[in-house]
């Protein structure tokens, strides 16, 4: 299957209210580009500077999402360009994509990344973190980020049902958090393995590389 077909048969399954993130960490421009020649415009990578540098060569209208753990000196590189940024997992990270957005005369559209799943590995606040954060004077002042809505990742595993039950605790999470603030709209959950389940459990951002760019080259 050709990376077109991929996206076709992908974007088939998906309602107009689900924005499709292609993945394309680790893949050259030449597999974004028939990416982007079958129109597809959004695309998520997982490190800045991989990032930056596709950003400097590649069409100008691609929304550029950073999809993984940022590391806040980092920032900096990313902040003229980037469309949002999903994993914002801490109050100082925060803080950090609001000083250089304000460099840049932007407003930075962001993620909170809730930790959902029963792995250690995986980054994100508790709900009691959440809301010192939102409860906080210090995030109120902050001008030039724009919370979005959330992200998480739910268990790598077989078992569904905890997958299931990970995607609906975190659209308990949305949902009460939306009575907070509003104006959020995306809840970003769901890569290749698992988008099906989440969709289901109400995610409105998926987030999917292999499925369209074959497996990954780490080498």
């Amino acid at each position: 299957m050709s990376i077109k077909n991929n996206l076709i048969a992908i974007k088939e399954k998906l309602s107009k209210e689900v924005t499709l993130v292609a993945v394309s960490k680790t893949k050259p421009n030449e597999a974004i580009l028939e990416a982007y020649e079958a129109g597809q415009r959004v695309f998520g990578e997982n490190k800045i500077q991989e990032m930056t540098q596709k950003w400097e060569t590649l069409p100008k209208d691609i929304q550029w999402h950073m999809i993984g753990h940022v590391q806040r000196n980092k920032v900096k590189y990313m902040a003229e360009f980037v469309s949002l940024v999903h994993g914002v997992d801490s109050f100082r990270l925060l803080l950090e994509i609001n000083k250089q957005a304000k460099k840049h005369d932007r407003v930075i559209p962001c993620l909170l990344q809730m930790h959902i799943a029963e792995e250690e590995t995986k980054f994100g606040l508790d709900t009691l973190e959440l809301d010192a954060m939102l409860n906080s004077e210090e995030f109120a002042a902050l001008e030039n980020i724009r919370i979005e809505g959330l992200m998480g990742m739910a268990t790598f595993t077989q078992d569904q049902e905890q997958v299931r039950k990970e995607f609906a605790s975190l659209k308990s999470i949305f949902d009460n958090l939306k009575q907070k603030l509003p104006d959020i709209t995306v809840l970003s959950m769901g890569m290749s393995g698992d988008y099906g389940i989440a969709i289901e459990e109400g995610s409105t951002m998926v987030r999917i590389g292999s499925s369209i760019f074959g497996a990954r080259n780490y080498s």
